[in-house]
Formats: structure tokens, sequence, C-alpha cells
């Protein structure tokens, strides 16, 4: 008898951002229902632009209201905290992890690590964030914590955020690649971080990153998962919560 513990894998899927939301959030409510499985992983990209906000923030730029209108941008709010995200040509992962550390600093370090060695794998180092939460910023790029990565230069390459419902935690984050930069600079009005070529090939990306998640959780073994008809039903029920 195996005592492999099941992790459902979705294969990459390019959707908008409402779906993209309701997948993360039907994973994270299949976990309370689901006893074959400890976790849930996905790495996604988006269709177009997106600006993905979190859930506290509340007043949103005239600026990002003015792209949005002009259908330069498009918006969704996240079911986690966190600040604005812009998705431009980037990769998304979410974690899904039915027994979390309760310690929520210890559950972001954990979580962190995995990207941080998988990325070693992929010749570049980065660093847990130092700095504290900015509440007067509204650009997730701008500051970076505990639960983002950087590299030496301060650079910031993943930016995540956190979801917690009885006692399960759905973890997701942007890893930057390839952002406009002019779209970044509308939005932000800032250029956007710095990013090596090798990190500009998201299925290396993916490839890294399931072999760390691998060796960072040893008693794990990925399960490919296909959503079935039922299952965009309660999706797509999901995603009208998350349209902006």
């Amino acid at each position: 008898m195996s005592n492999l513990e099941e992790v459902l894998y979705l294969k990459p899927l390019e959707l908008s951002g409402p779906e993209q939301m309701a997948i993360d959030l039907f994973l994270l409510e299949k976990s309370f229902t689901d006893n074959n499985f400890n976790m849930a992983i996905r790495f996604y990209t988006w269709d177009g632009d997106w600006l993905s906000i979190g859930k506290n923030q509340k007043e949103l730029p005239k600026t990002w209201l003015k792209l949005l209108k002009n259908k330069q941008l498009k918006i969704v709010r996240r079911p986690s905290g966190g600040k604005a995200v812009l998705h431009s040509r980037g990769l998304t992962y979410a974690l899904i992890w039915k027994y979390p550390p309760r310690n929520k600093k210890e559950s972001y370090f954990k979580i962190t690590q995995w990207l941080k060695d998988g990325f070693k794998k992929a010749g570049v180092d980065l660093f847990f964030g130092n700095q504290p939460v900015n509440i007067s910023n509204s650009n997730c790029f701008a500051t970076s914590t505990l639960a983002d990565l950087v590299d030496k230069y301060k650079n910031k390459y993943i930016g995540s955020a956190q979801y917690w419902k009885k006692g399960h935690l759905l973890q997701h984050g942007e890893i930057l690649m390839e952002p406009s930069k002019q779209l970044w600079k509308k939005v932000f009005n800032t250029d956007p971080p710095k990013i090596k070529n090798e990190l500009k090939e998201k299925d290396k990306v993916i490839i890294y990153l399931k072999k760390s998640l691998s060796e960072t959780w040893p008693n794990l073994n990925l399960s490919n998962y296909k959503l079935d008809s039922n299952d965009y039903k309660v999706i797509k029920r999901l995603a009208k919560n998350s349209t902006w």
C-alpha cells in the first residue's frame, strides 16, 4: 500500500480573470468535501491583460477605471487579500493546501520556499522580501514582504496572496515574465521590475516548479485532474462573484 498522498494537478488553462479566480475557489471548495487529496496545484495564463485587485481594495484610482472604460485593461476581484497585480504575459500559480501550518508566516515560508527552490533550478537566485506591508501603495509589486520573492537587486519576481477558509489555504501568485512596459507605466506610473531571460519560457518554469514541488513534499503524488461539465457549472456560478 502506497503512503503517498494525492495532489490534484490541472494542466495550464488560458481563461478570463473571473474564470481563473473561480477555478481556484472551486478547488478550495473541493478540498472541504474530497478526502482523496491533500493539495491541488495549477499554473495558468490570462486571456488578455488583467488587473486583479485584492478583496479589501475598495476605491480604485480613476486612471484604472479609465483604462477599463477604454478597454485597455480588464479588472477582476481576487478572493485573496493584497494589492493590485497586473497579469500581462506572465504565469500565475495556485496552490490549495488542505492541512497547512496554522501560522500564516510559516505557511507563506513553506510555499514560497518551494517557489524559491524551483527558480534556483532555473538558474535564478531569489530571496524572501523583508519589507513591511505598505498600506498606502496600491501596487503589489512596489513592495516585497515575506510573501514575495526578489532578486539581489530587489527586483520582485513573484508576488503572492492568501485566502483562508475553514482552516484550508488557497495561495496564488503572479510570476512576472514579460509584462507590457507601456501598460505597466499607465497602471502604476513606474517601470516594471527587470526579469532575467531565463524565466521567460513558461513551459520550462513549470517543469522546474513541478520538480521542486515533489522535492519539497516527497510524500505527495501528482495526479492529473480534468474539469468536467459538473465542475464547470460550479465554476460558472463562482465566476459571477469575482466579476468587477
